[in-house]
């Protein structure tokens, strides 16, 4: 049989136990440093790029240190507007892919690239700066519709957006489709071993959503695999007047393909 004096196993257990403190920290580290990319995921366009929309027009709205790239979808006498926030991938070029629906229903749509995403310049370096640059672009196209419905739409990270500002400004009803809780309880989904404290950004739309004055509705996949239906349950949670559609077969990504869902936007938007 083979002998190890004490020592050398002790020192070896010791450098295993360091390793796996190093490599945590590591991970860690690459956690708190990376955020941004793993929760941003832009498509940049370039600055020639032509969208080909029929009756959208681009729009540049100026912000502190940069310029956000926007589509104008209008029509001659509207009944209100969409200012949409869209998720946290891809650029105006993969959300405004037709307007049949707000034509349908007589609503022009108002939609913004985040910094860095598309044609906007500059990129995202706070929640603050974010939040900033969704307040300046409604304050730059709201007073157009003075007297017509003006409606805050948000899906999957713009959720979080528009519960925001749907606490500082007058709409007449807010729409967060696959909302998440907060940012902190995604990472505990996700990544649980990972401290809350690592959270550069917490996107706690737990903490706006009973603040919003207007209408709320959450709309929610039932098989949303990405944000799981969980997460838009405990926001109902949170608020009487939150209302709640579950979307049979909706995933995060089939839902806006969906006959059912599109039925209850359009019933929303008629009864404004």
């Amino acid at each position: 049989m083979l002998r190890y004096p004490l020592k050398s196993v002790t020192g070896f257990v010791s450098t295993l136990a360091m390793l796996g403190v190093l490599g945590y920290a590591g991970v860690a580290a690459l956690f708190y440093w990376g955020q941004d990319r793993l929760i941003f995921q832009p498509t940049v366009l370039p600055a020639s790029y032509s969208f080909t929309v029929p009756d959208v027009k681009e729009v540049s709205v100026p912000v502190q240190g940069a310029t956000l790239s926007a589509l104008q979808f209008k029509l001659p006498n509207p009944k209100g507007v969409v200012f949409f926030l869209h998720g946290n991938a891809g650029n105006l070029a993969t959300w405004v892919l037709d307007t049949e629906f707000y034509r349908r229903n007589n609503y022009d749509l108002f939609m913004i690239d985040y910094r860095g995403f598309g044609k906007s310049t500059g990129h995202i370096v706070s929640e603050a700066q974010l939040h900033a640059d969704v307040l300046a672009a409604w304050n730059f196209i709201a007073p157009q519709y003075e007297g017509k419905k003006r409606v805050i739409f948000g899906r999957s990270l713009g959720t979080t957006l528009a519960a925001k500002l749907s606490t500082e400004v007058n709409a007449d009803w807010t729409a967060l489709v696959s909302p998440f809780y907060s940012l902190n309880a995604m990472r505990e989904e996700y990544y649980p071993w990972l401290p809350a404290a690592l959270m550069r950004y917490t996107f706690a739309t737990n903490e706006w959503l009973p603040n919003i004055k207007n209408p709320v509705t959450i709309v929610h996949g039932k098989i949303d695999a990405l944000i799981n239906i969980s997460q838009a349950e405990r926001l109902k949670a949170l608020s009487p007047k939150v209302e709640l559609i579950e979307i049979d077969g909706g995933d995060h990504v089939n839902l806006h393909h969906l006959a059912s869902y599109l039925d209850v936007l359009s019933d929303r938007l008629a009864k404004l």
